[in-house]
């Protein structure tokens, strides 16, 4: 497999985290199979889960990935037209990585995909965006060009209008975002694909030691950041009072007190 498919896989281990979502089915000098599996909460009905295979051949991503399509609740014709539409979508993207945008543009199109109206796709899109807001702790293992990389983050949380926080605390990296879901897998995939950081020689190098501590929908209860800052905290306490203040008391005992 080439280096650029490699990575790809790399950082859709790290985007699709949760357990079930992502795994590697074989490995062989043929190619690699993955499969992931989303869930898609439709507007007439209840929540679809999407299982989609990418079978990715030695030459991927020069040739184009065999896919396969399944769901409890799509009819075999439905999965087999998705699968079309996902093959139509992937020659558009011929010689580039390409399975996280397939997956985003499945997530964002499934509603016309299979057979509802604009109206309830615009409906469900709306909905995405009002209610559906998550939350990602992200853990960074260091930074050594510190200057550039907040700029870096600043910019990708800006551009993906993700708010959040950036938060040191003496060795401690820790990067809170909130914001629609597929935004932040998208922040997730520029963390692991961009030369973001430098390494011990000062060569620009990819972030290679970040991990996905928590990821969870925010209640609606809660009110999201209304920003993206860079903050230090001099003490665990006055780290904890933050967390506290945003109502993620339990994400802070449960992921962050462990690391300090």
């Amino acid at each position: 497999m080439s280096e650029v498919a490699l990575e790809e896989i790399s950082a859709l281990s790290a985007i699709y985290c949760e357990p079930g979502e992502f795994e590697v089915l074989s490995s062989s000098e043929s190619g690699i199979t993955v499969m992931i599996q989303t869930s898609v909460q439709r507007v007439t009905e209840s929540e679809i889960q999407l299982r989609l295979i990418f079978d990715l051949p030695v030459t991927y991503p020069s040739c184009l990935p065999n896919l396969s399509v399944s769901s409890e609740k799509l009819t075999r014709a439905q999965c087999k037209g998705l699968r079309d539409k996902l093959l139509d979508q992937a020659s558009k993207r011929l010689s580039q990585p390409m399975i996280h945008d397939l997956v985003l543009w499945t997530e964002q199109n499934i509603n016309s995909l299979i057979g509802d109206s604009i109206q309830d796709e615009n409906h469900l899109l709306s909905a995405v965006t009002d209610d559906g807001t998550w939350t990602s702790l992200l853990h960074l293992d260091h930074m050594r060009a510190k200057n550039r990389y907040v700029r870096t983050v600043e910019k990708w949380t800006a551009d993906l209008k993700l708010t959040g926080k950036l938060m040191f605390m003496s060795k401690l990296i820790l990067i809170l975002l909130q914001g629609d879901r597929s935004s932040i897998r998208e922040y997730l995939v520029l963390q692991k694909t961009c030369k973001v950081d430098v390494d011990s020689s000062g060569k620009k190098c990819k972030e290679r030691m970040i991990s996905v501590l928590c990821e969870m929908k925010l209640p609606l209860e809660h009110k999201r950041f209304p920003t993206f800052e860079v903050k230090e905290y001099s003490s665990v306490s006055e780290l904890g009072k933050e967390f506290e203040t945003a109502g993620l008391c339990k994400m802070f005992s449960a992921f962050v007190l462990d690391l300090v």
